[in-house]
């Protein structure tokens, strides 16, 4: 088995065009979403929450439309939350610039790119729909180009339709 010692970690791993998702619940709530490159095996779900978020995040790789329903565990400041919930309102087949987000919610640009990338339930929280005024961005604390992280937002904002990333 890849990565047998991290896989413990998750609750489930669902693979992805991508690589993976990895899937941590935790006392009735999802506390985490990660996503992993294709050295990660597939994990059957270890519990009730586990099973229902694979199967939403399923859903979702093949339609891009499909909306979560997930019981989200308490985490980030309330600085966070207003970015995140700025984020969350953005459409699919839409993007928004960081500073655009940054402007409604009266803050700035590099603030609202360190609330993304804090991001604890991307595809969720769909923080891959903010982008950088003059190209893609960077992508959960990460920006090498060429790198995976910017490889999943590219993929991700194409399955919604976005082009031109």
């Amino acid at each position: 088995m890849k990565n047998s010692q991290a896989t413990e970690f998750f609750s489930s791993i669902v693979e992805a065009p991508f690589g993976a998702i990895g899937i941590r619940t935790e006392a009735g709530v999802l506390r985490e979403l990660v996503y992993l490159p294709s050295t990660f095996d597939e994990k059957s779900p270890t519990d009730q929450l586990a099973e229902v978020a694979a199967r939403q995040i399923e859903r979702y790789l093949v339609e891009p439309d499909f909306c979560f329903d997930l019981p989200l565990a308490e985490v980030g400041t309330a600085f966070q939350h207003k970015v995140w919930a700025a984020i969350a309102s953005i459409p699919r087949g839409e993007v928004r610039t960081y500073g655009q987000v940054a402007k409604h919610i009266q803050s700035a640009p590099r603030a609202v790119g360190q609330a993304c990338g804090a991001n604890w339930f991307p595809l969720v929280i769909p923080c891959h729909r903010v982008t950088a005024s003059g190209g893609l961005g960077g992508f959960s604390h990460h920006d090498d180009e060429t790198g995976f992280h910017l490889g999943v937002k590219r993929w991700l904002l194409g399955h919604e339709g976005v082009e031109g990333y």
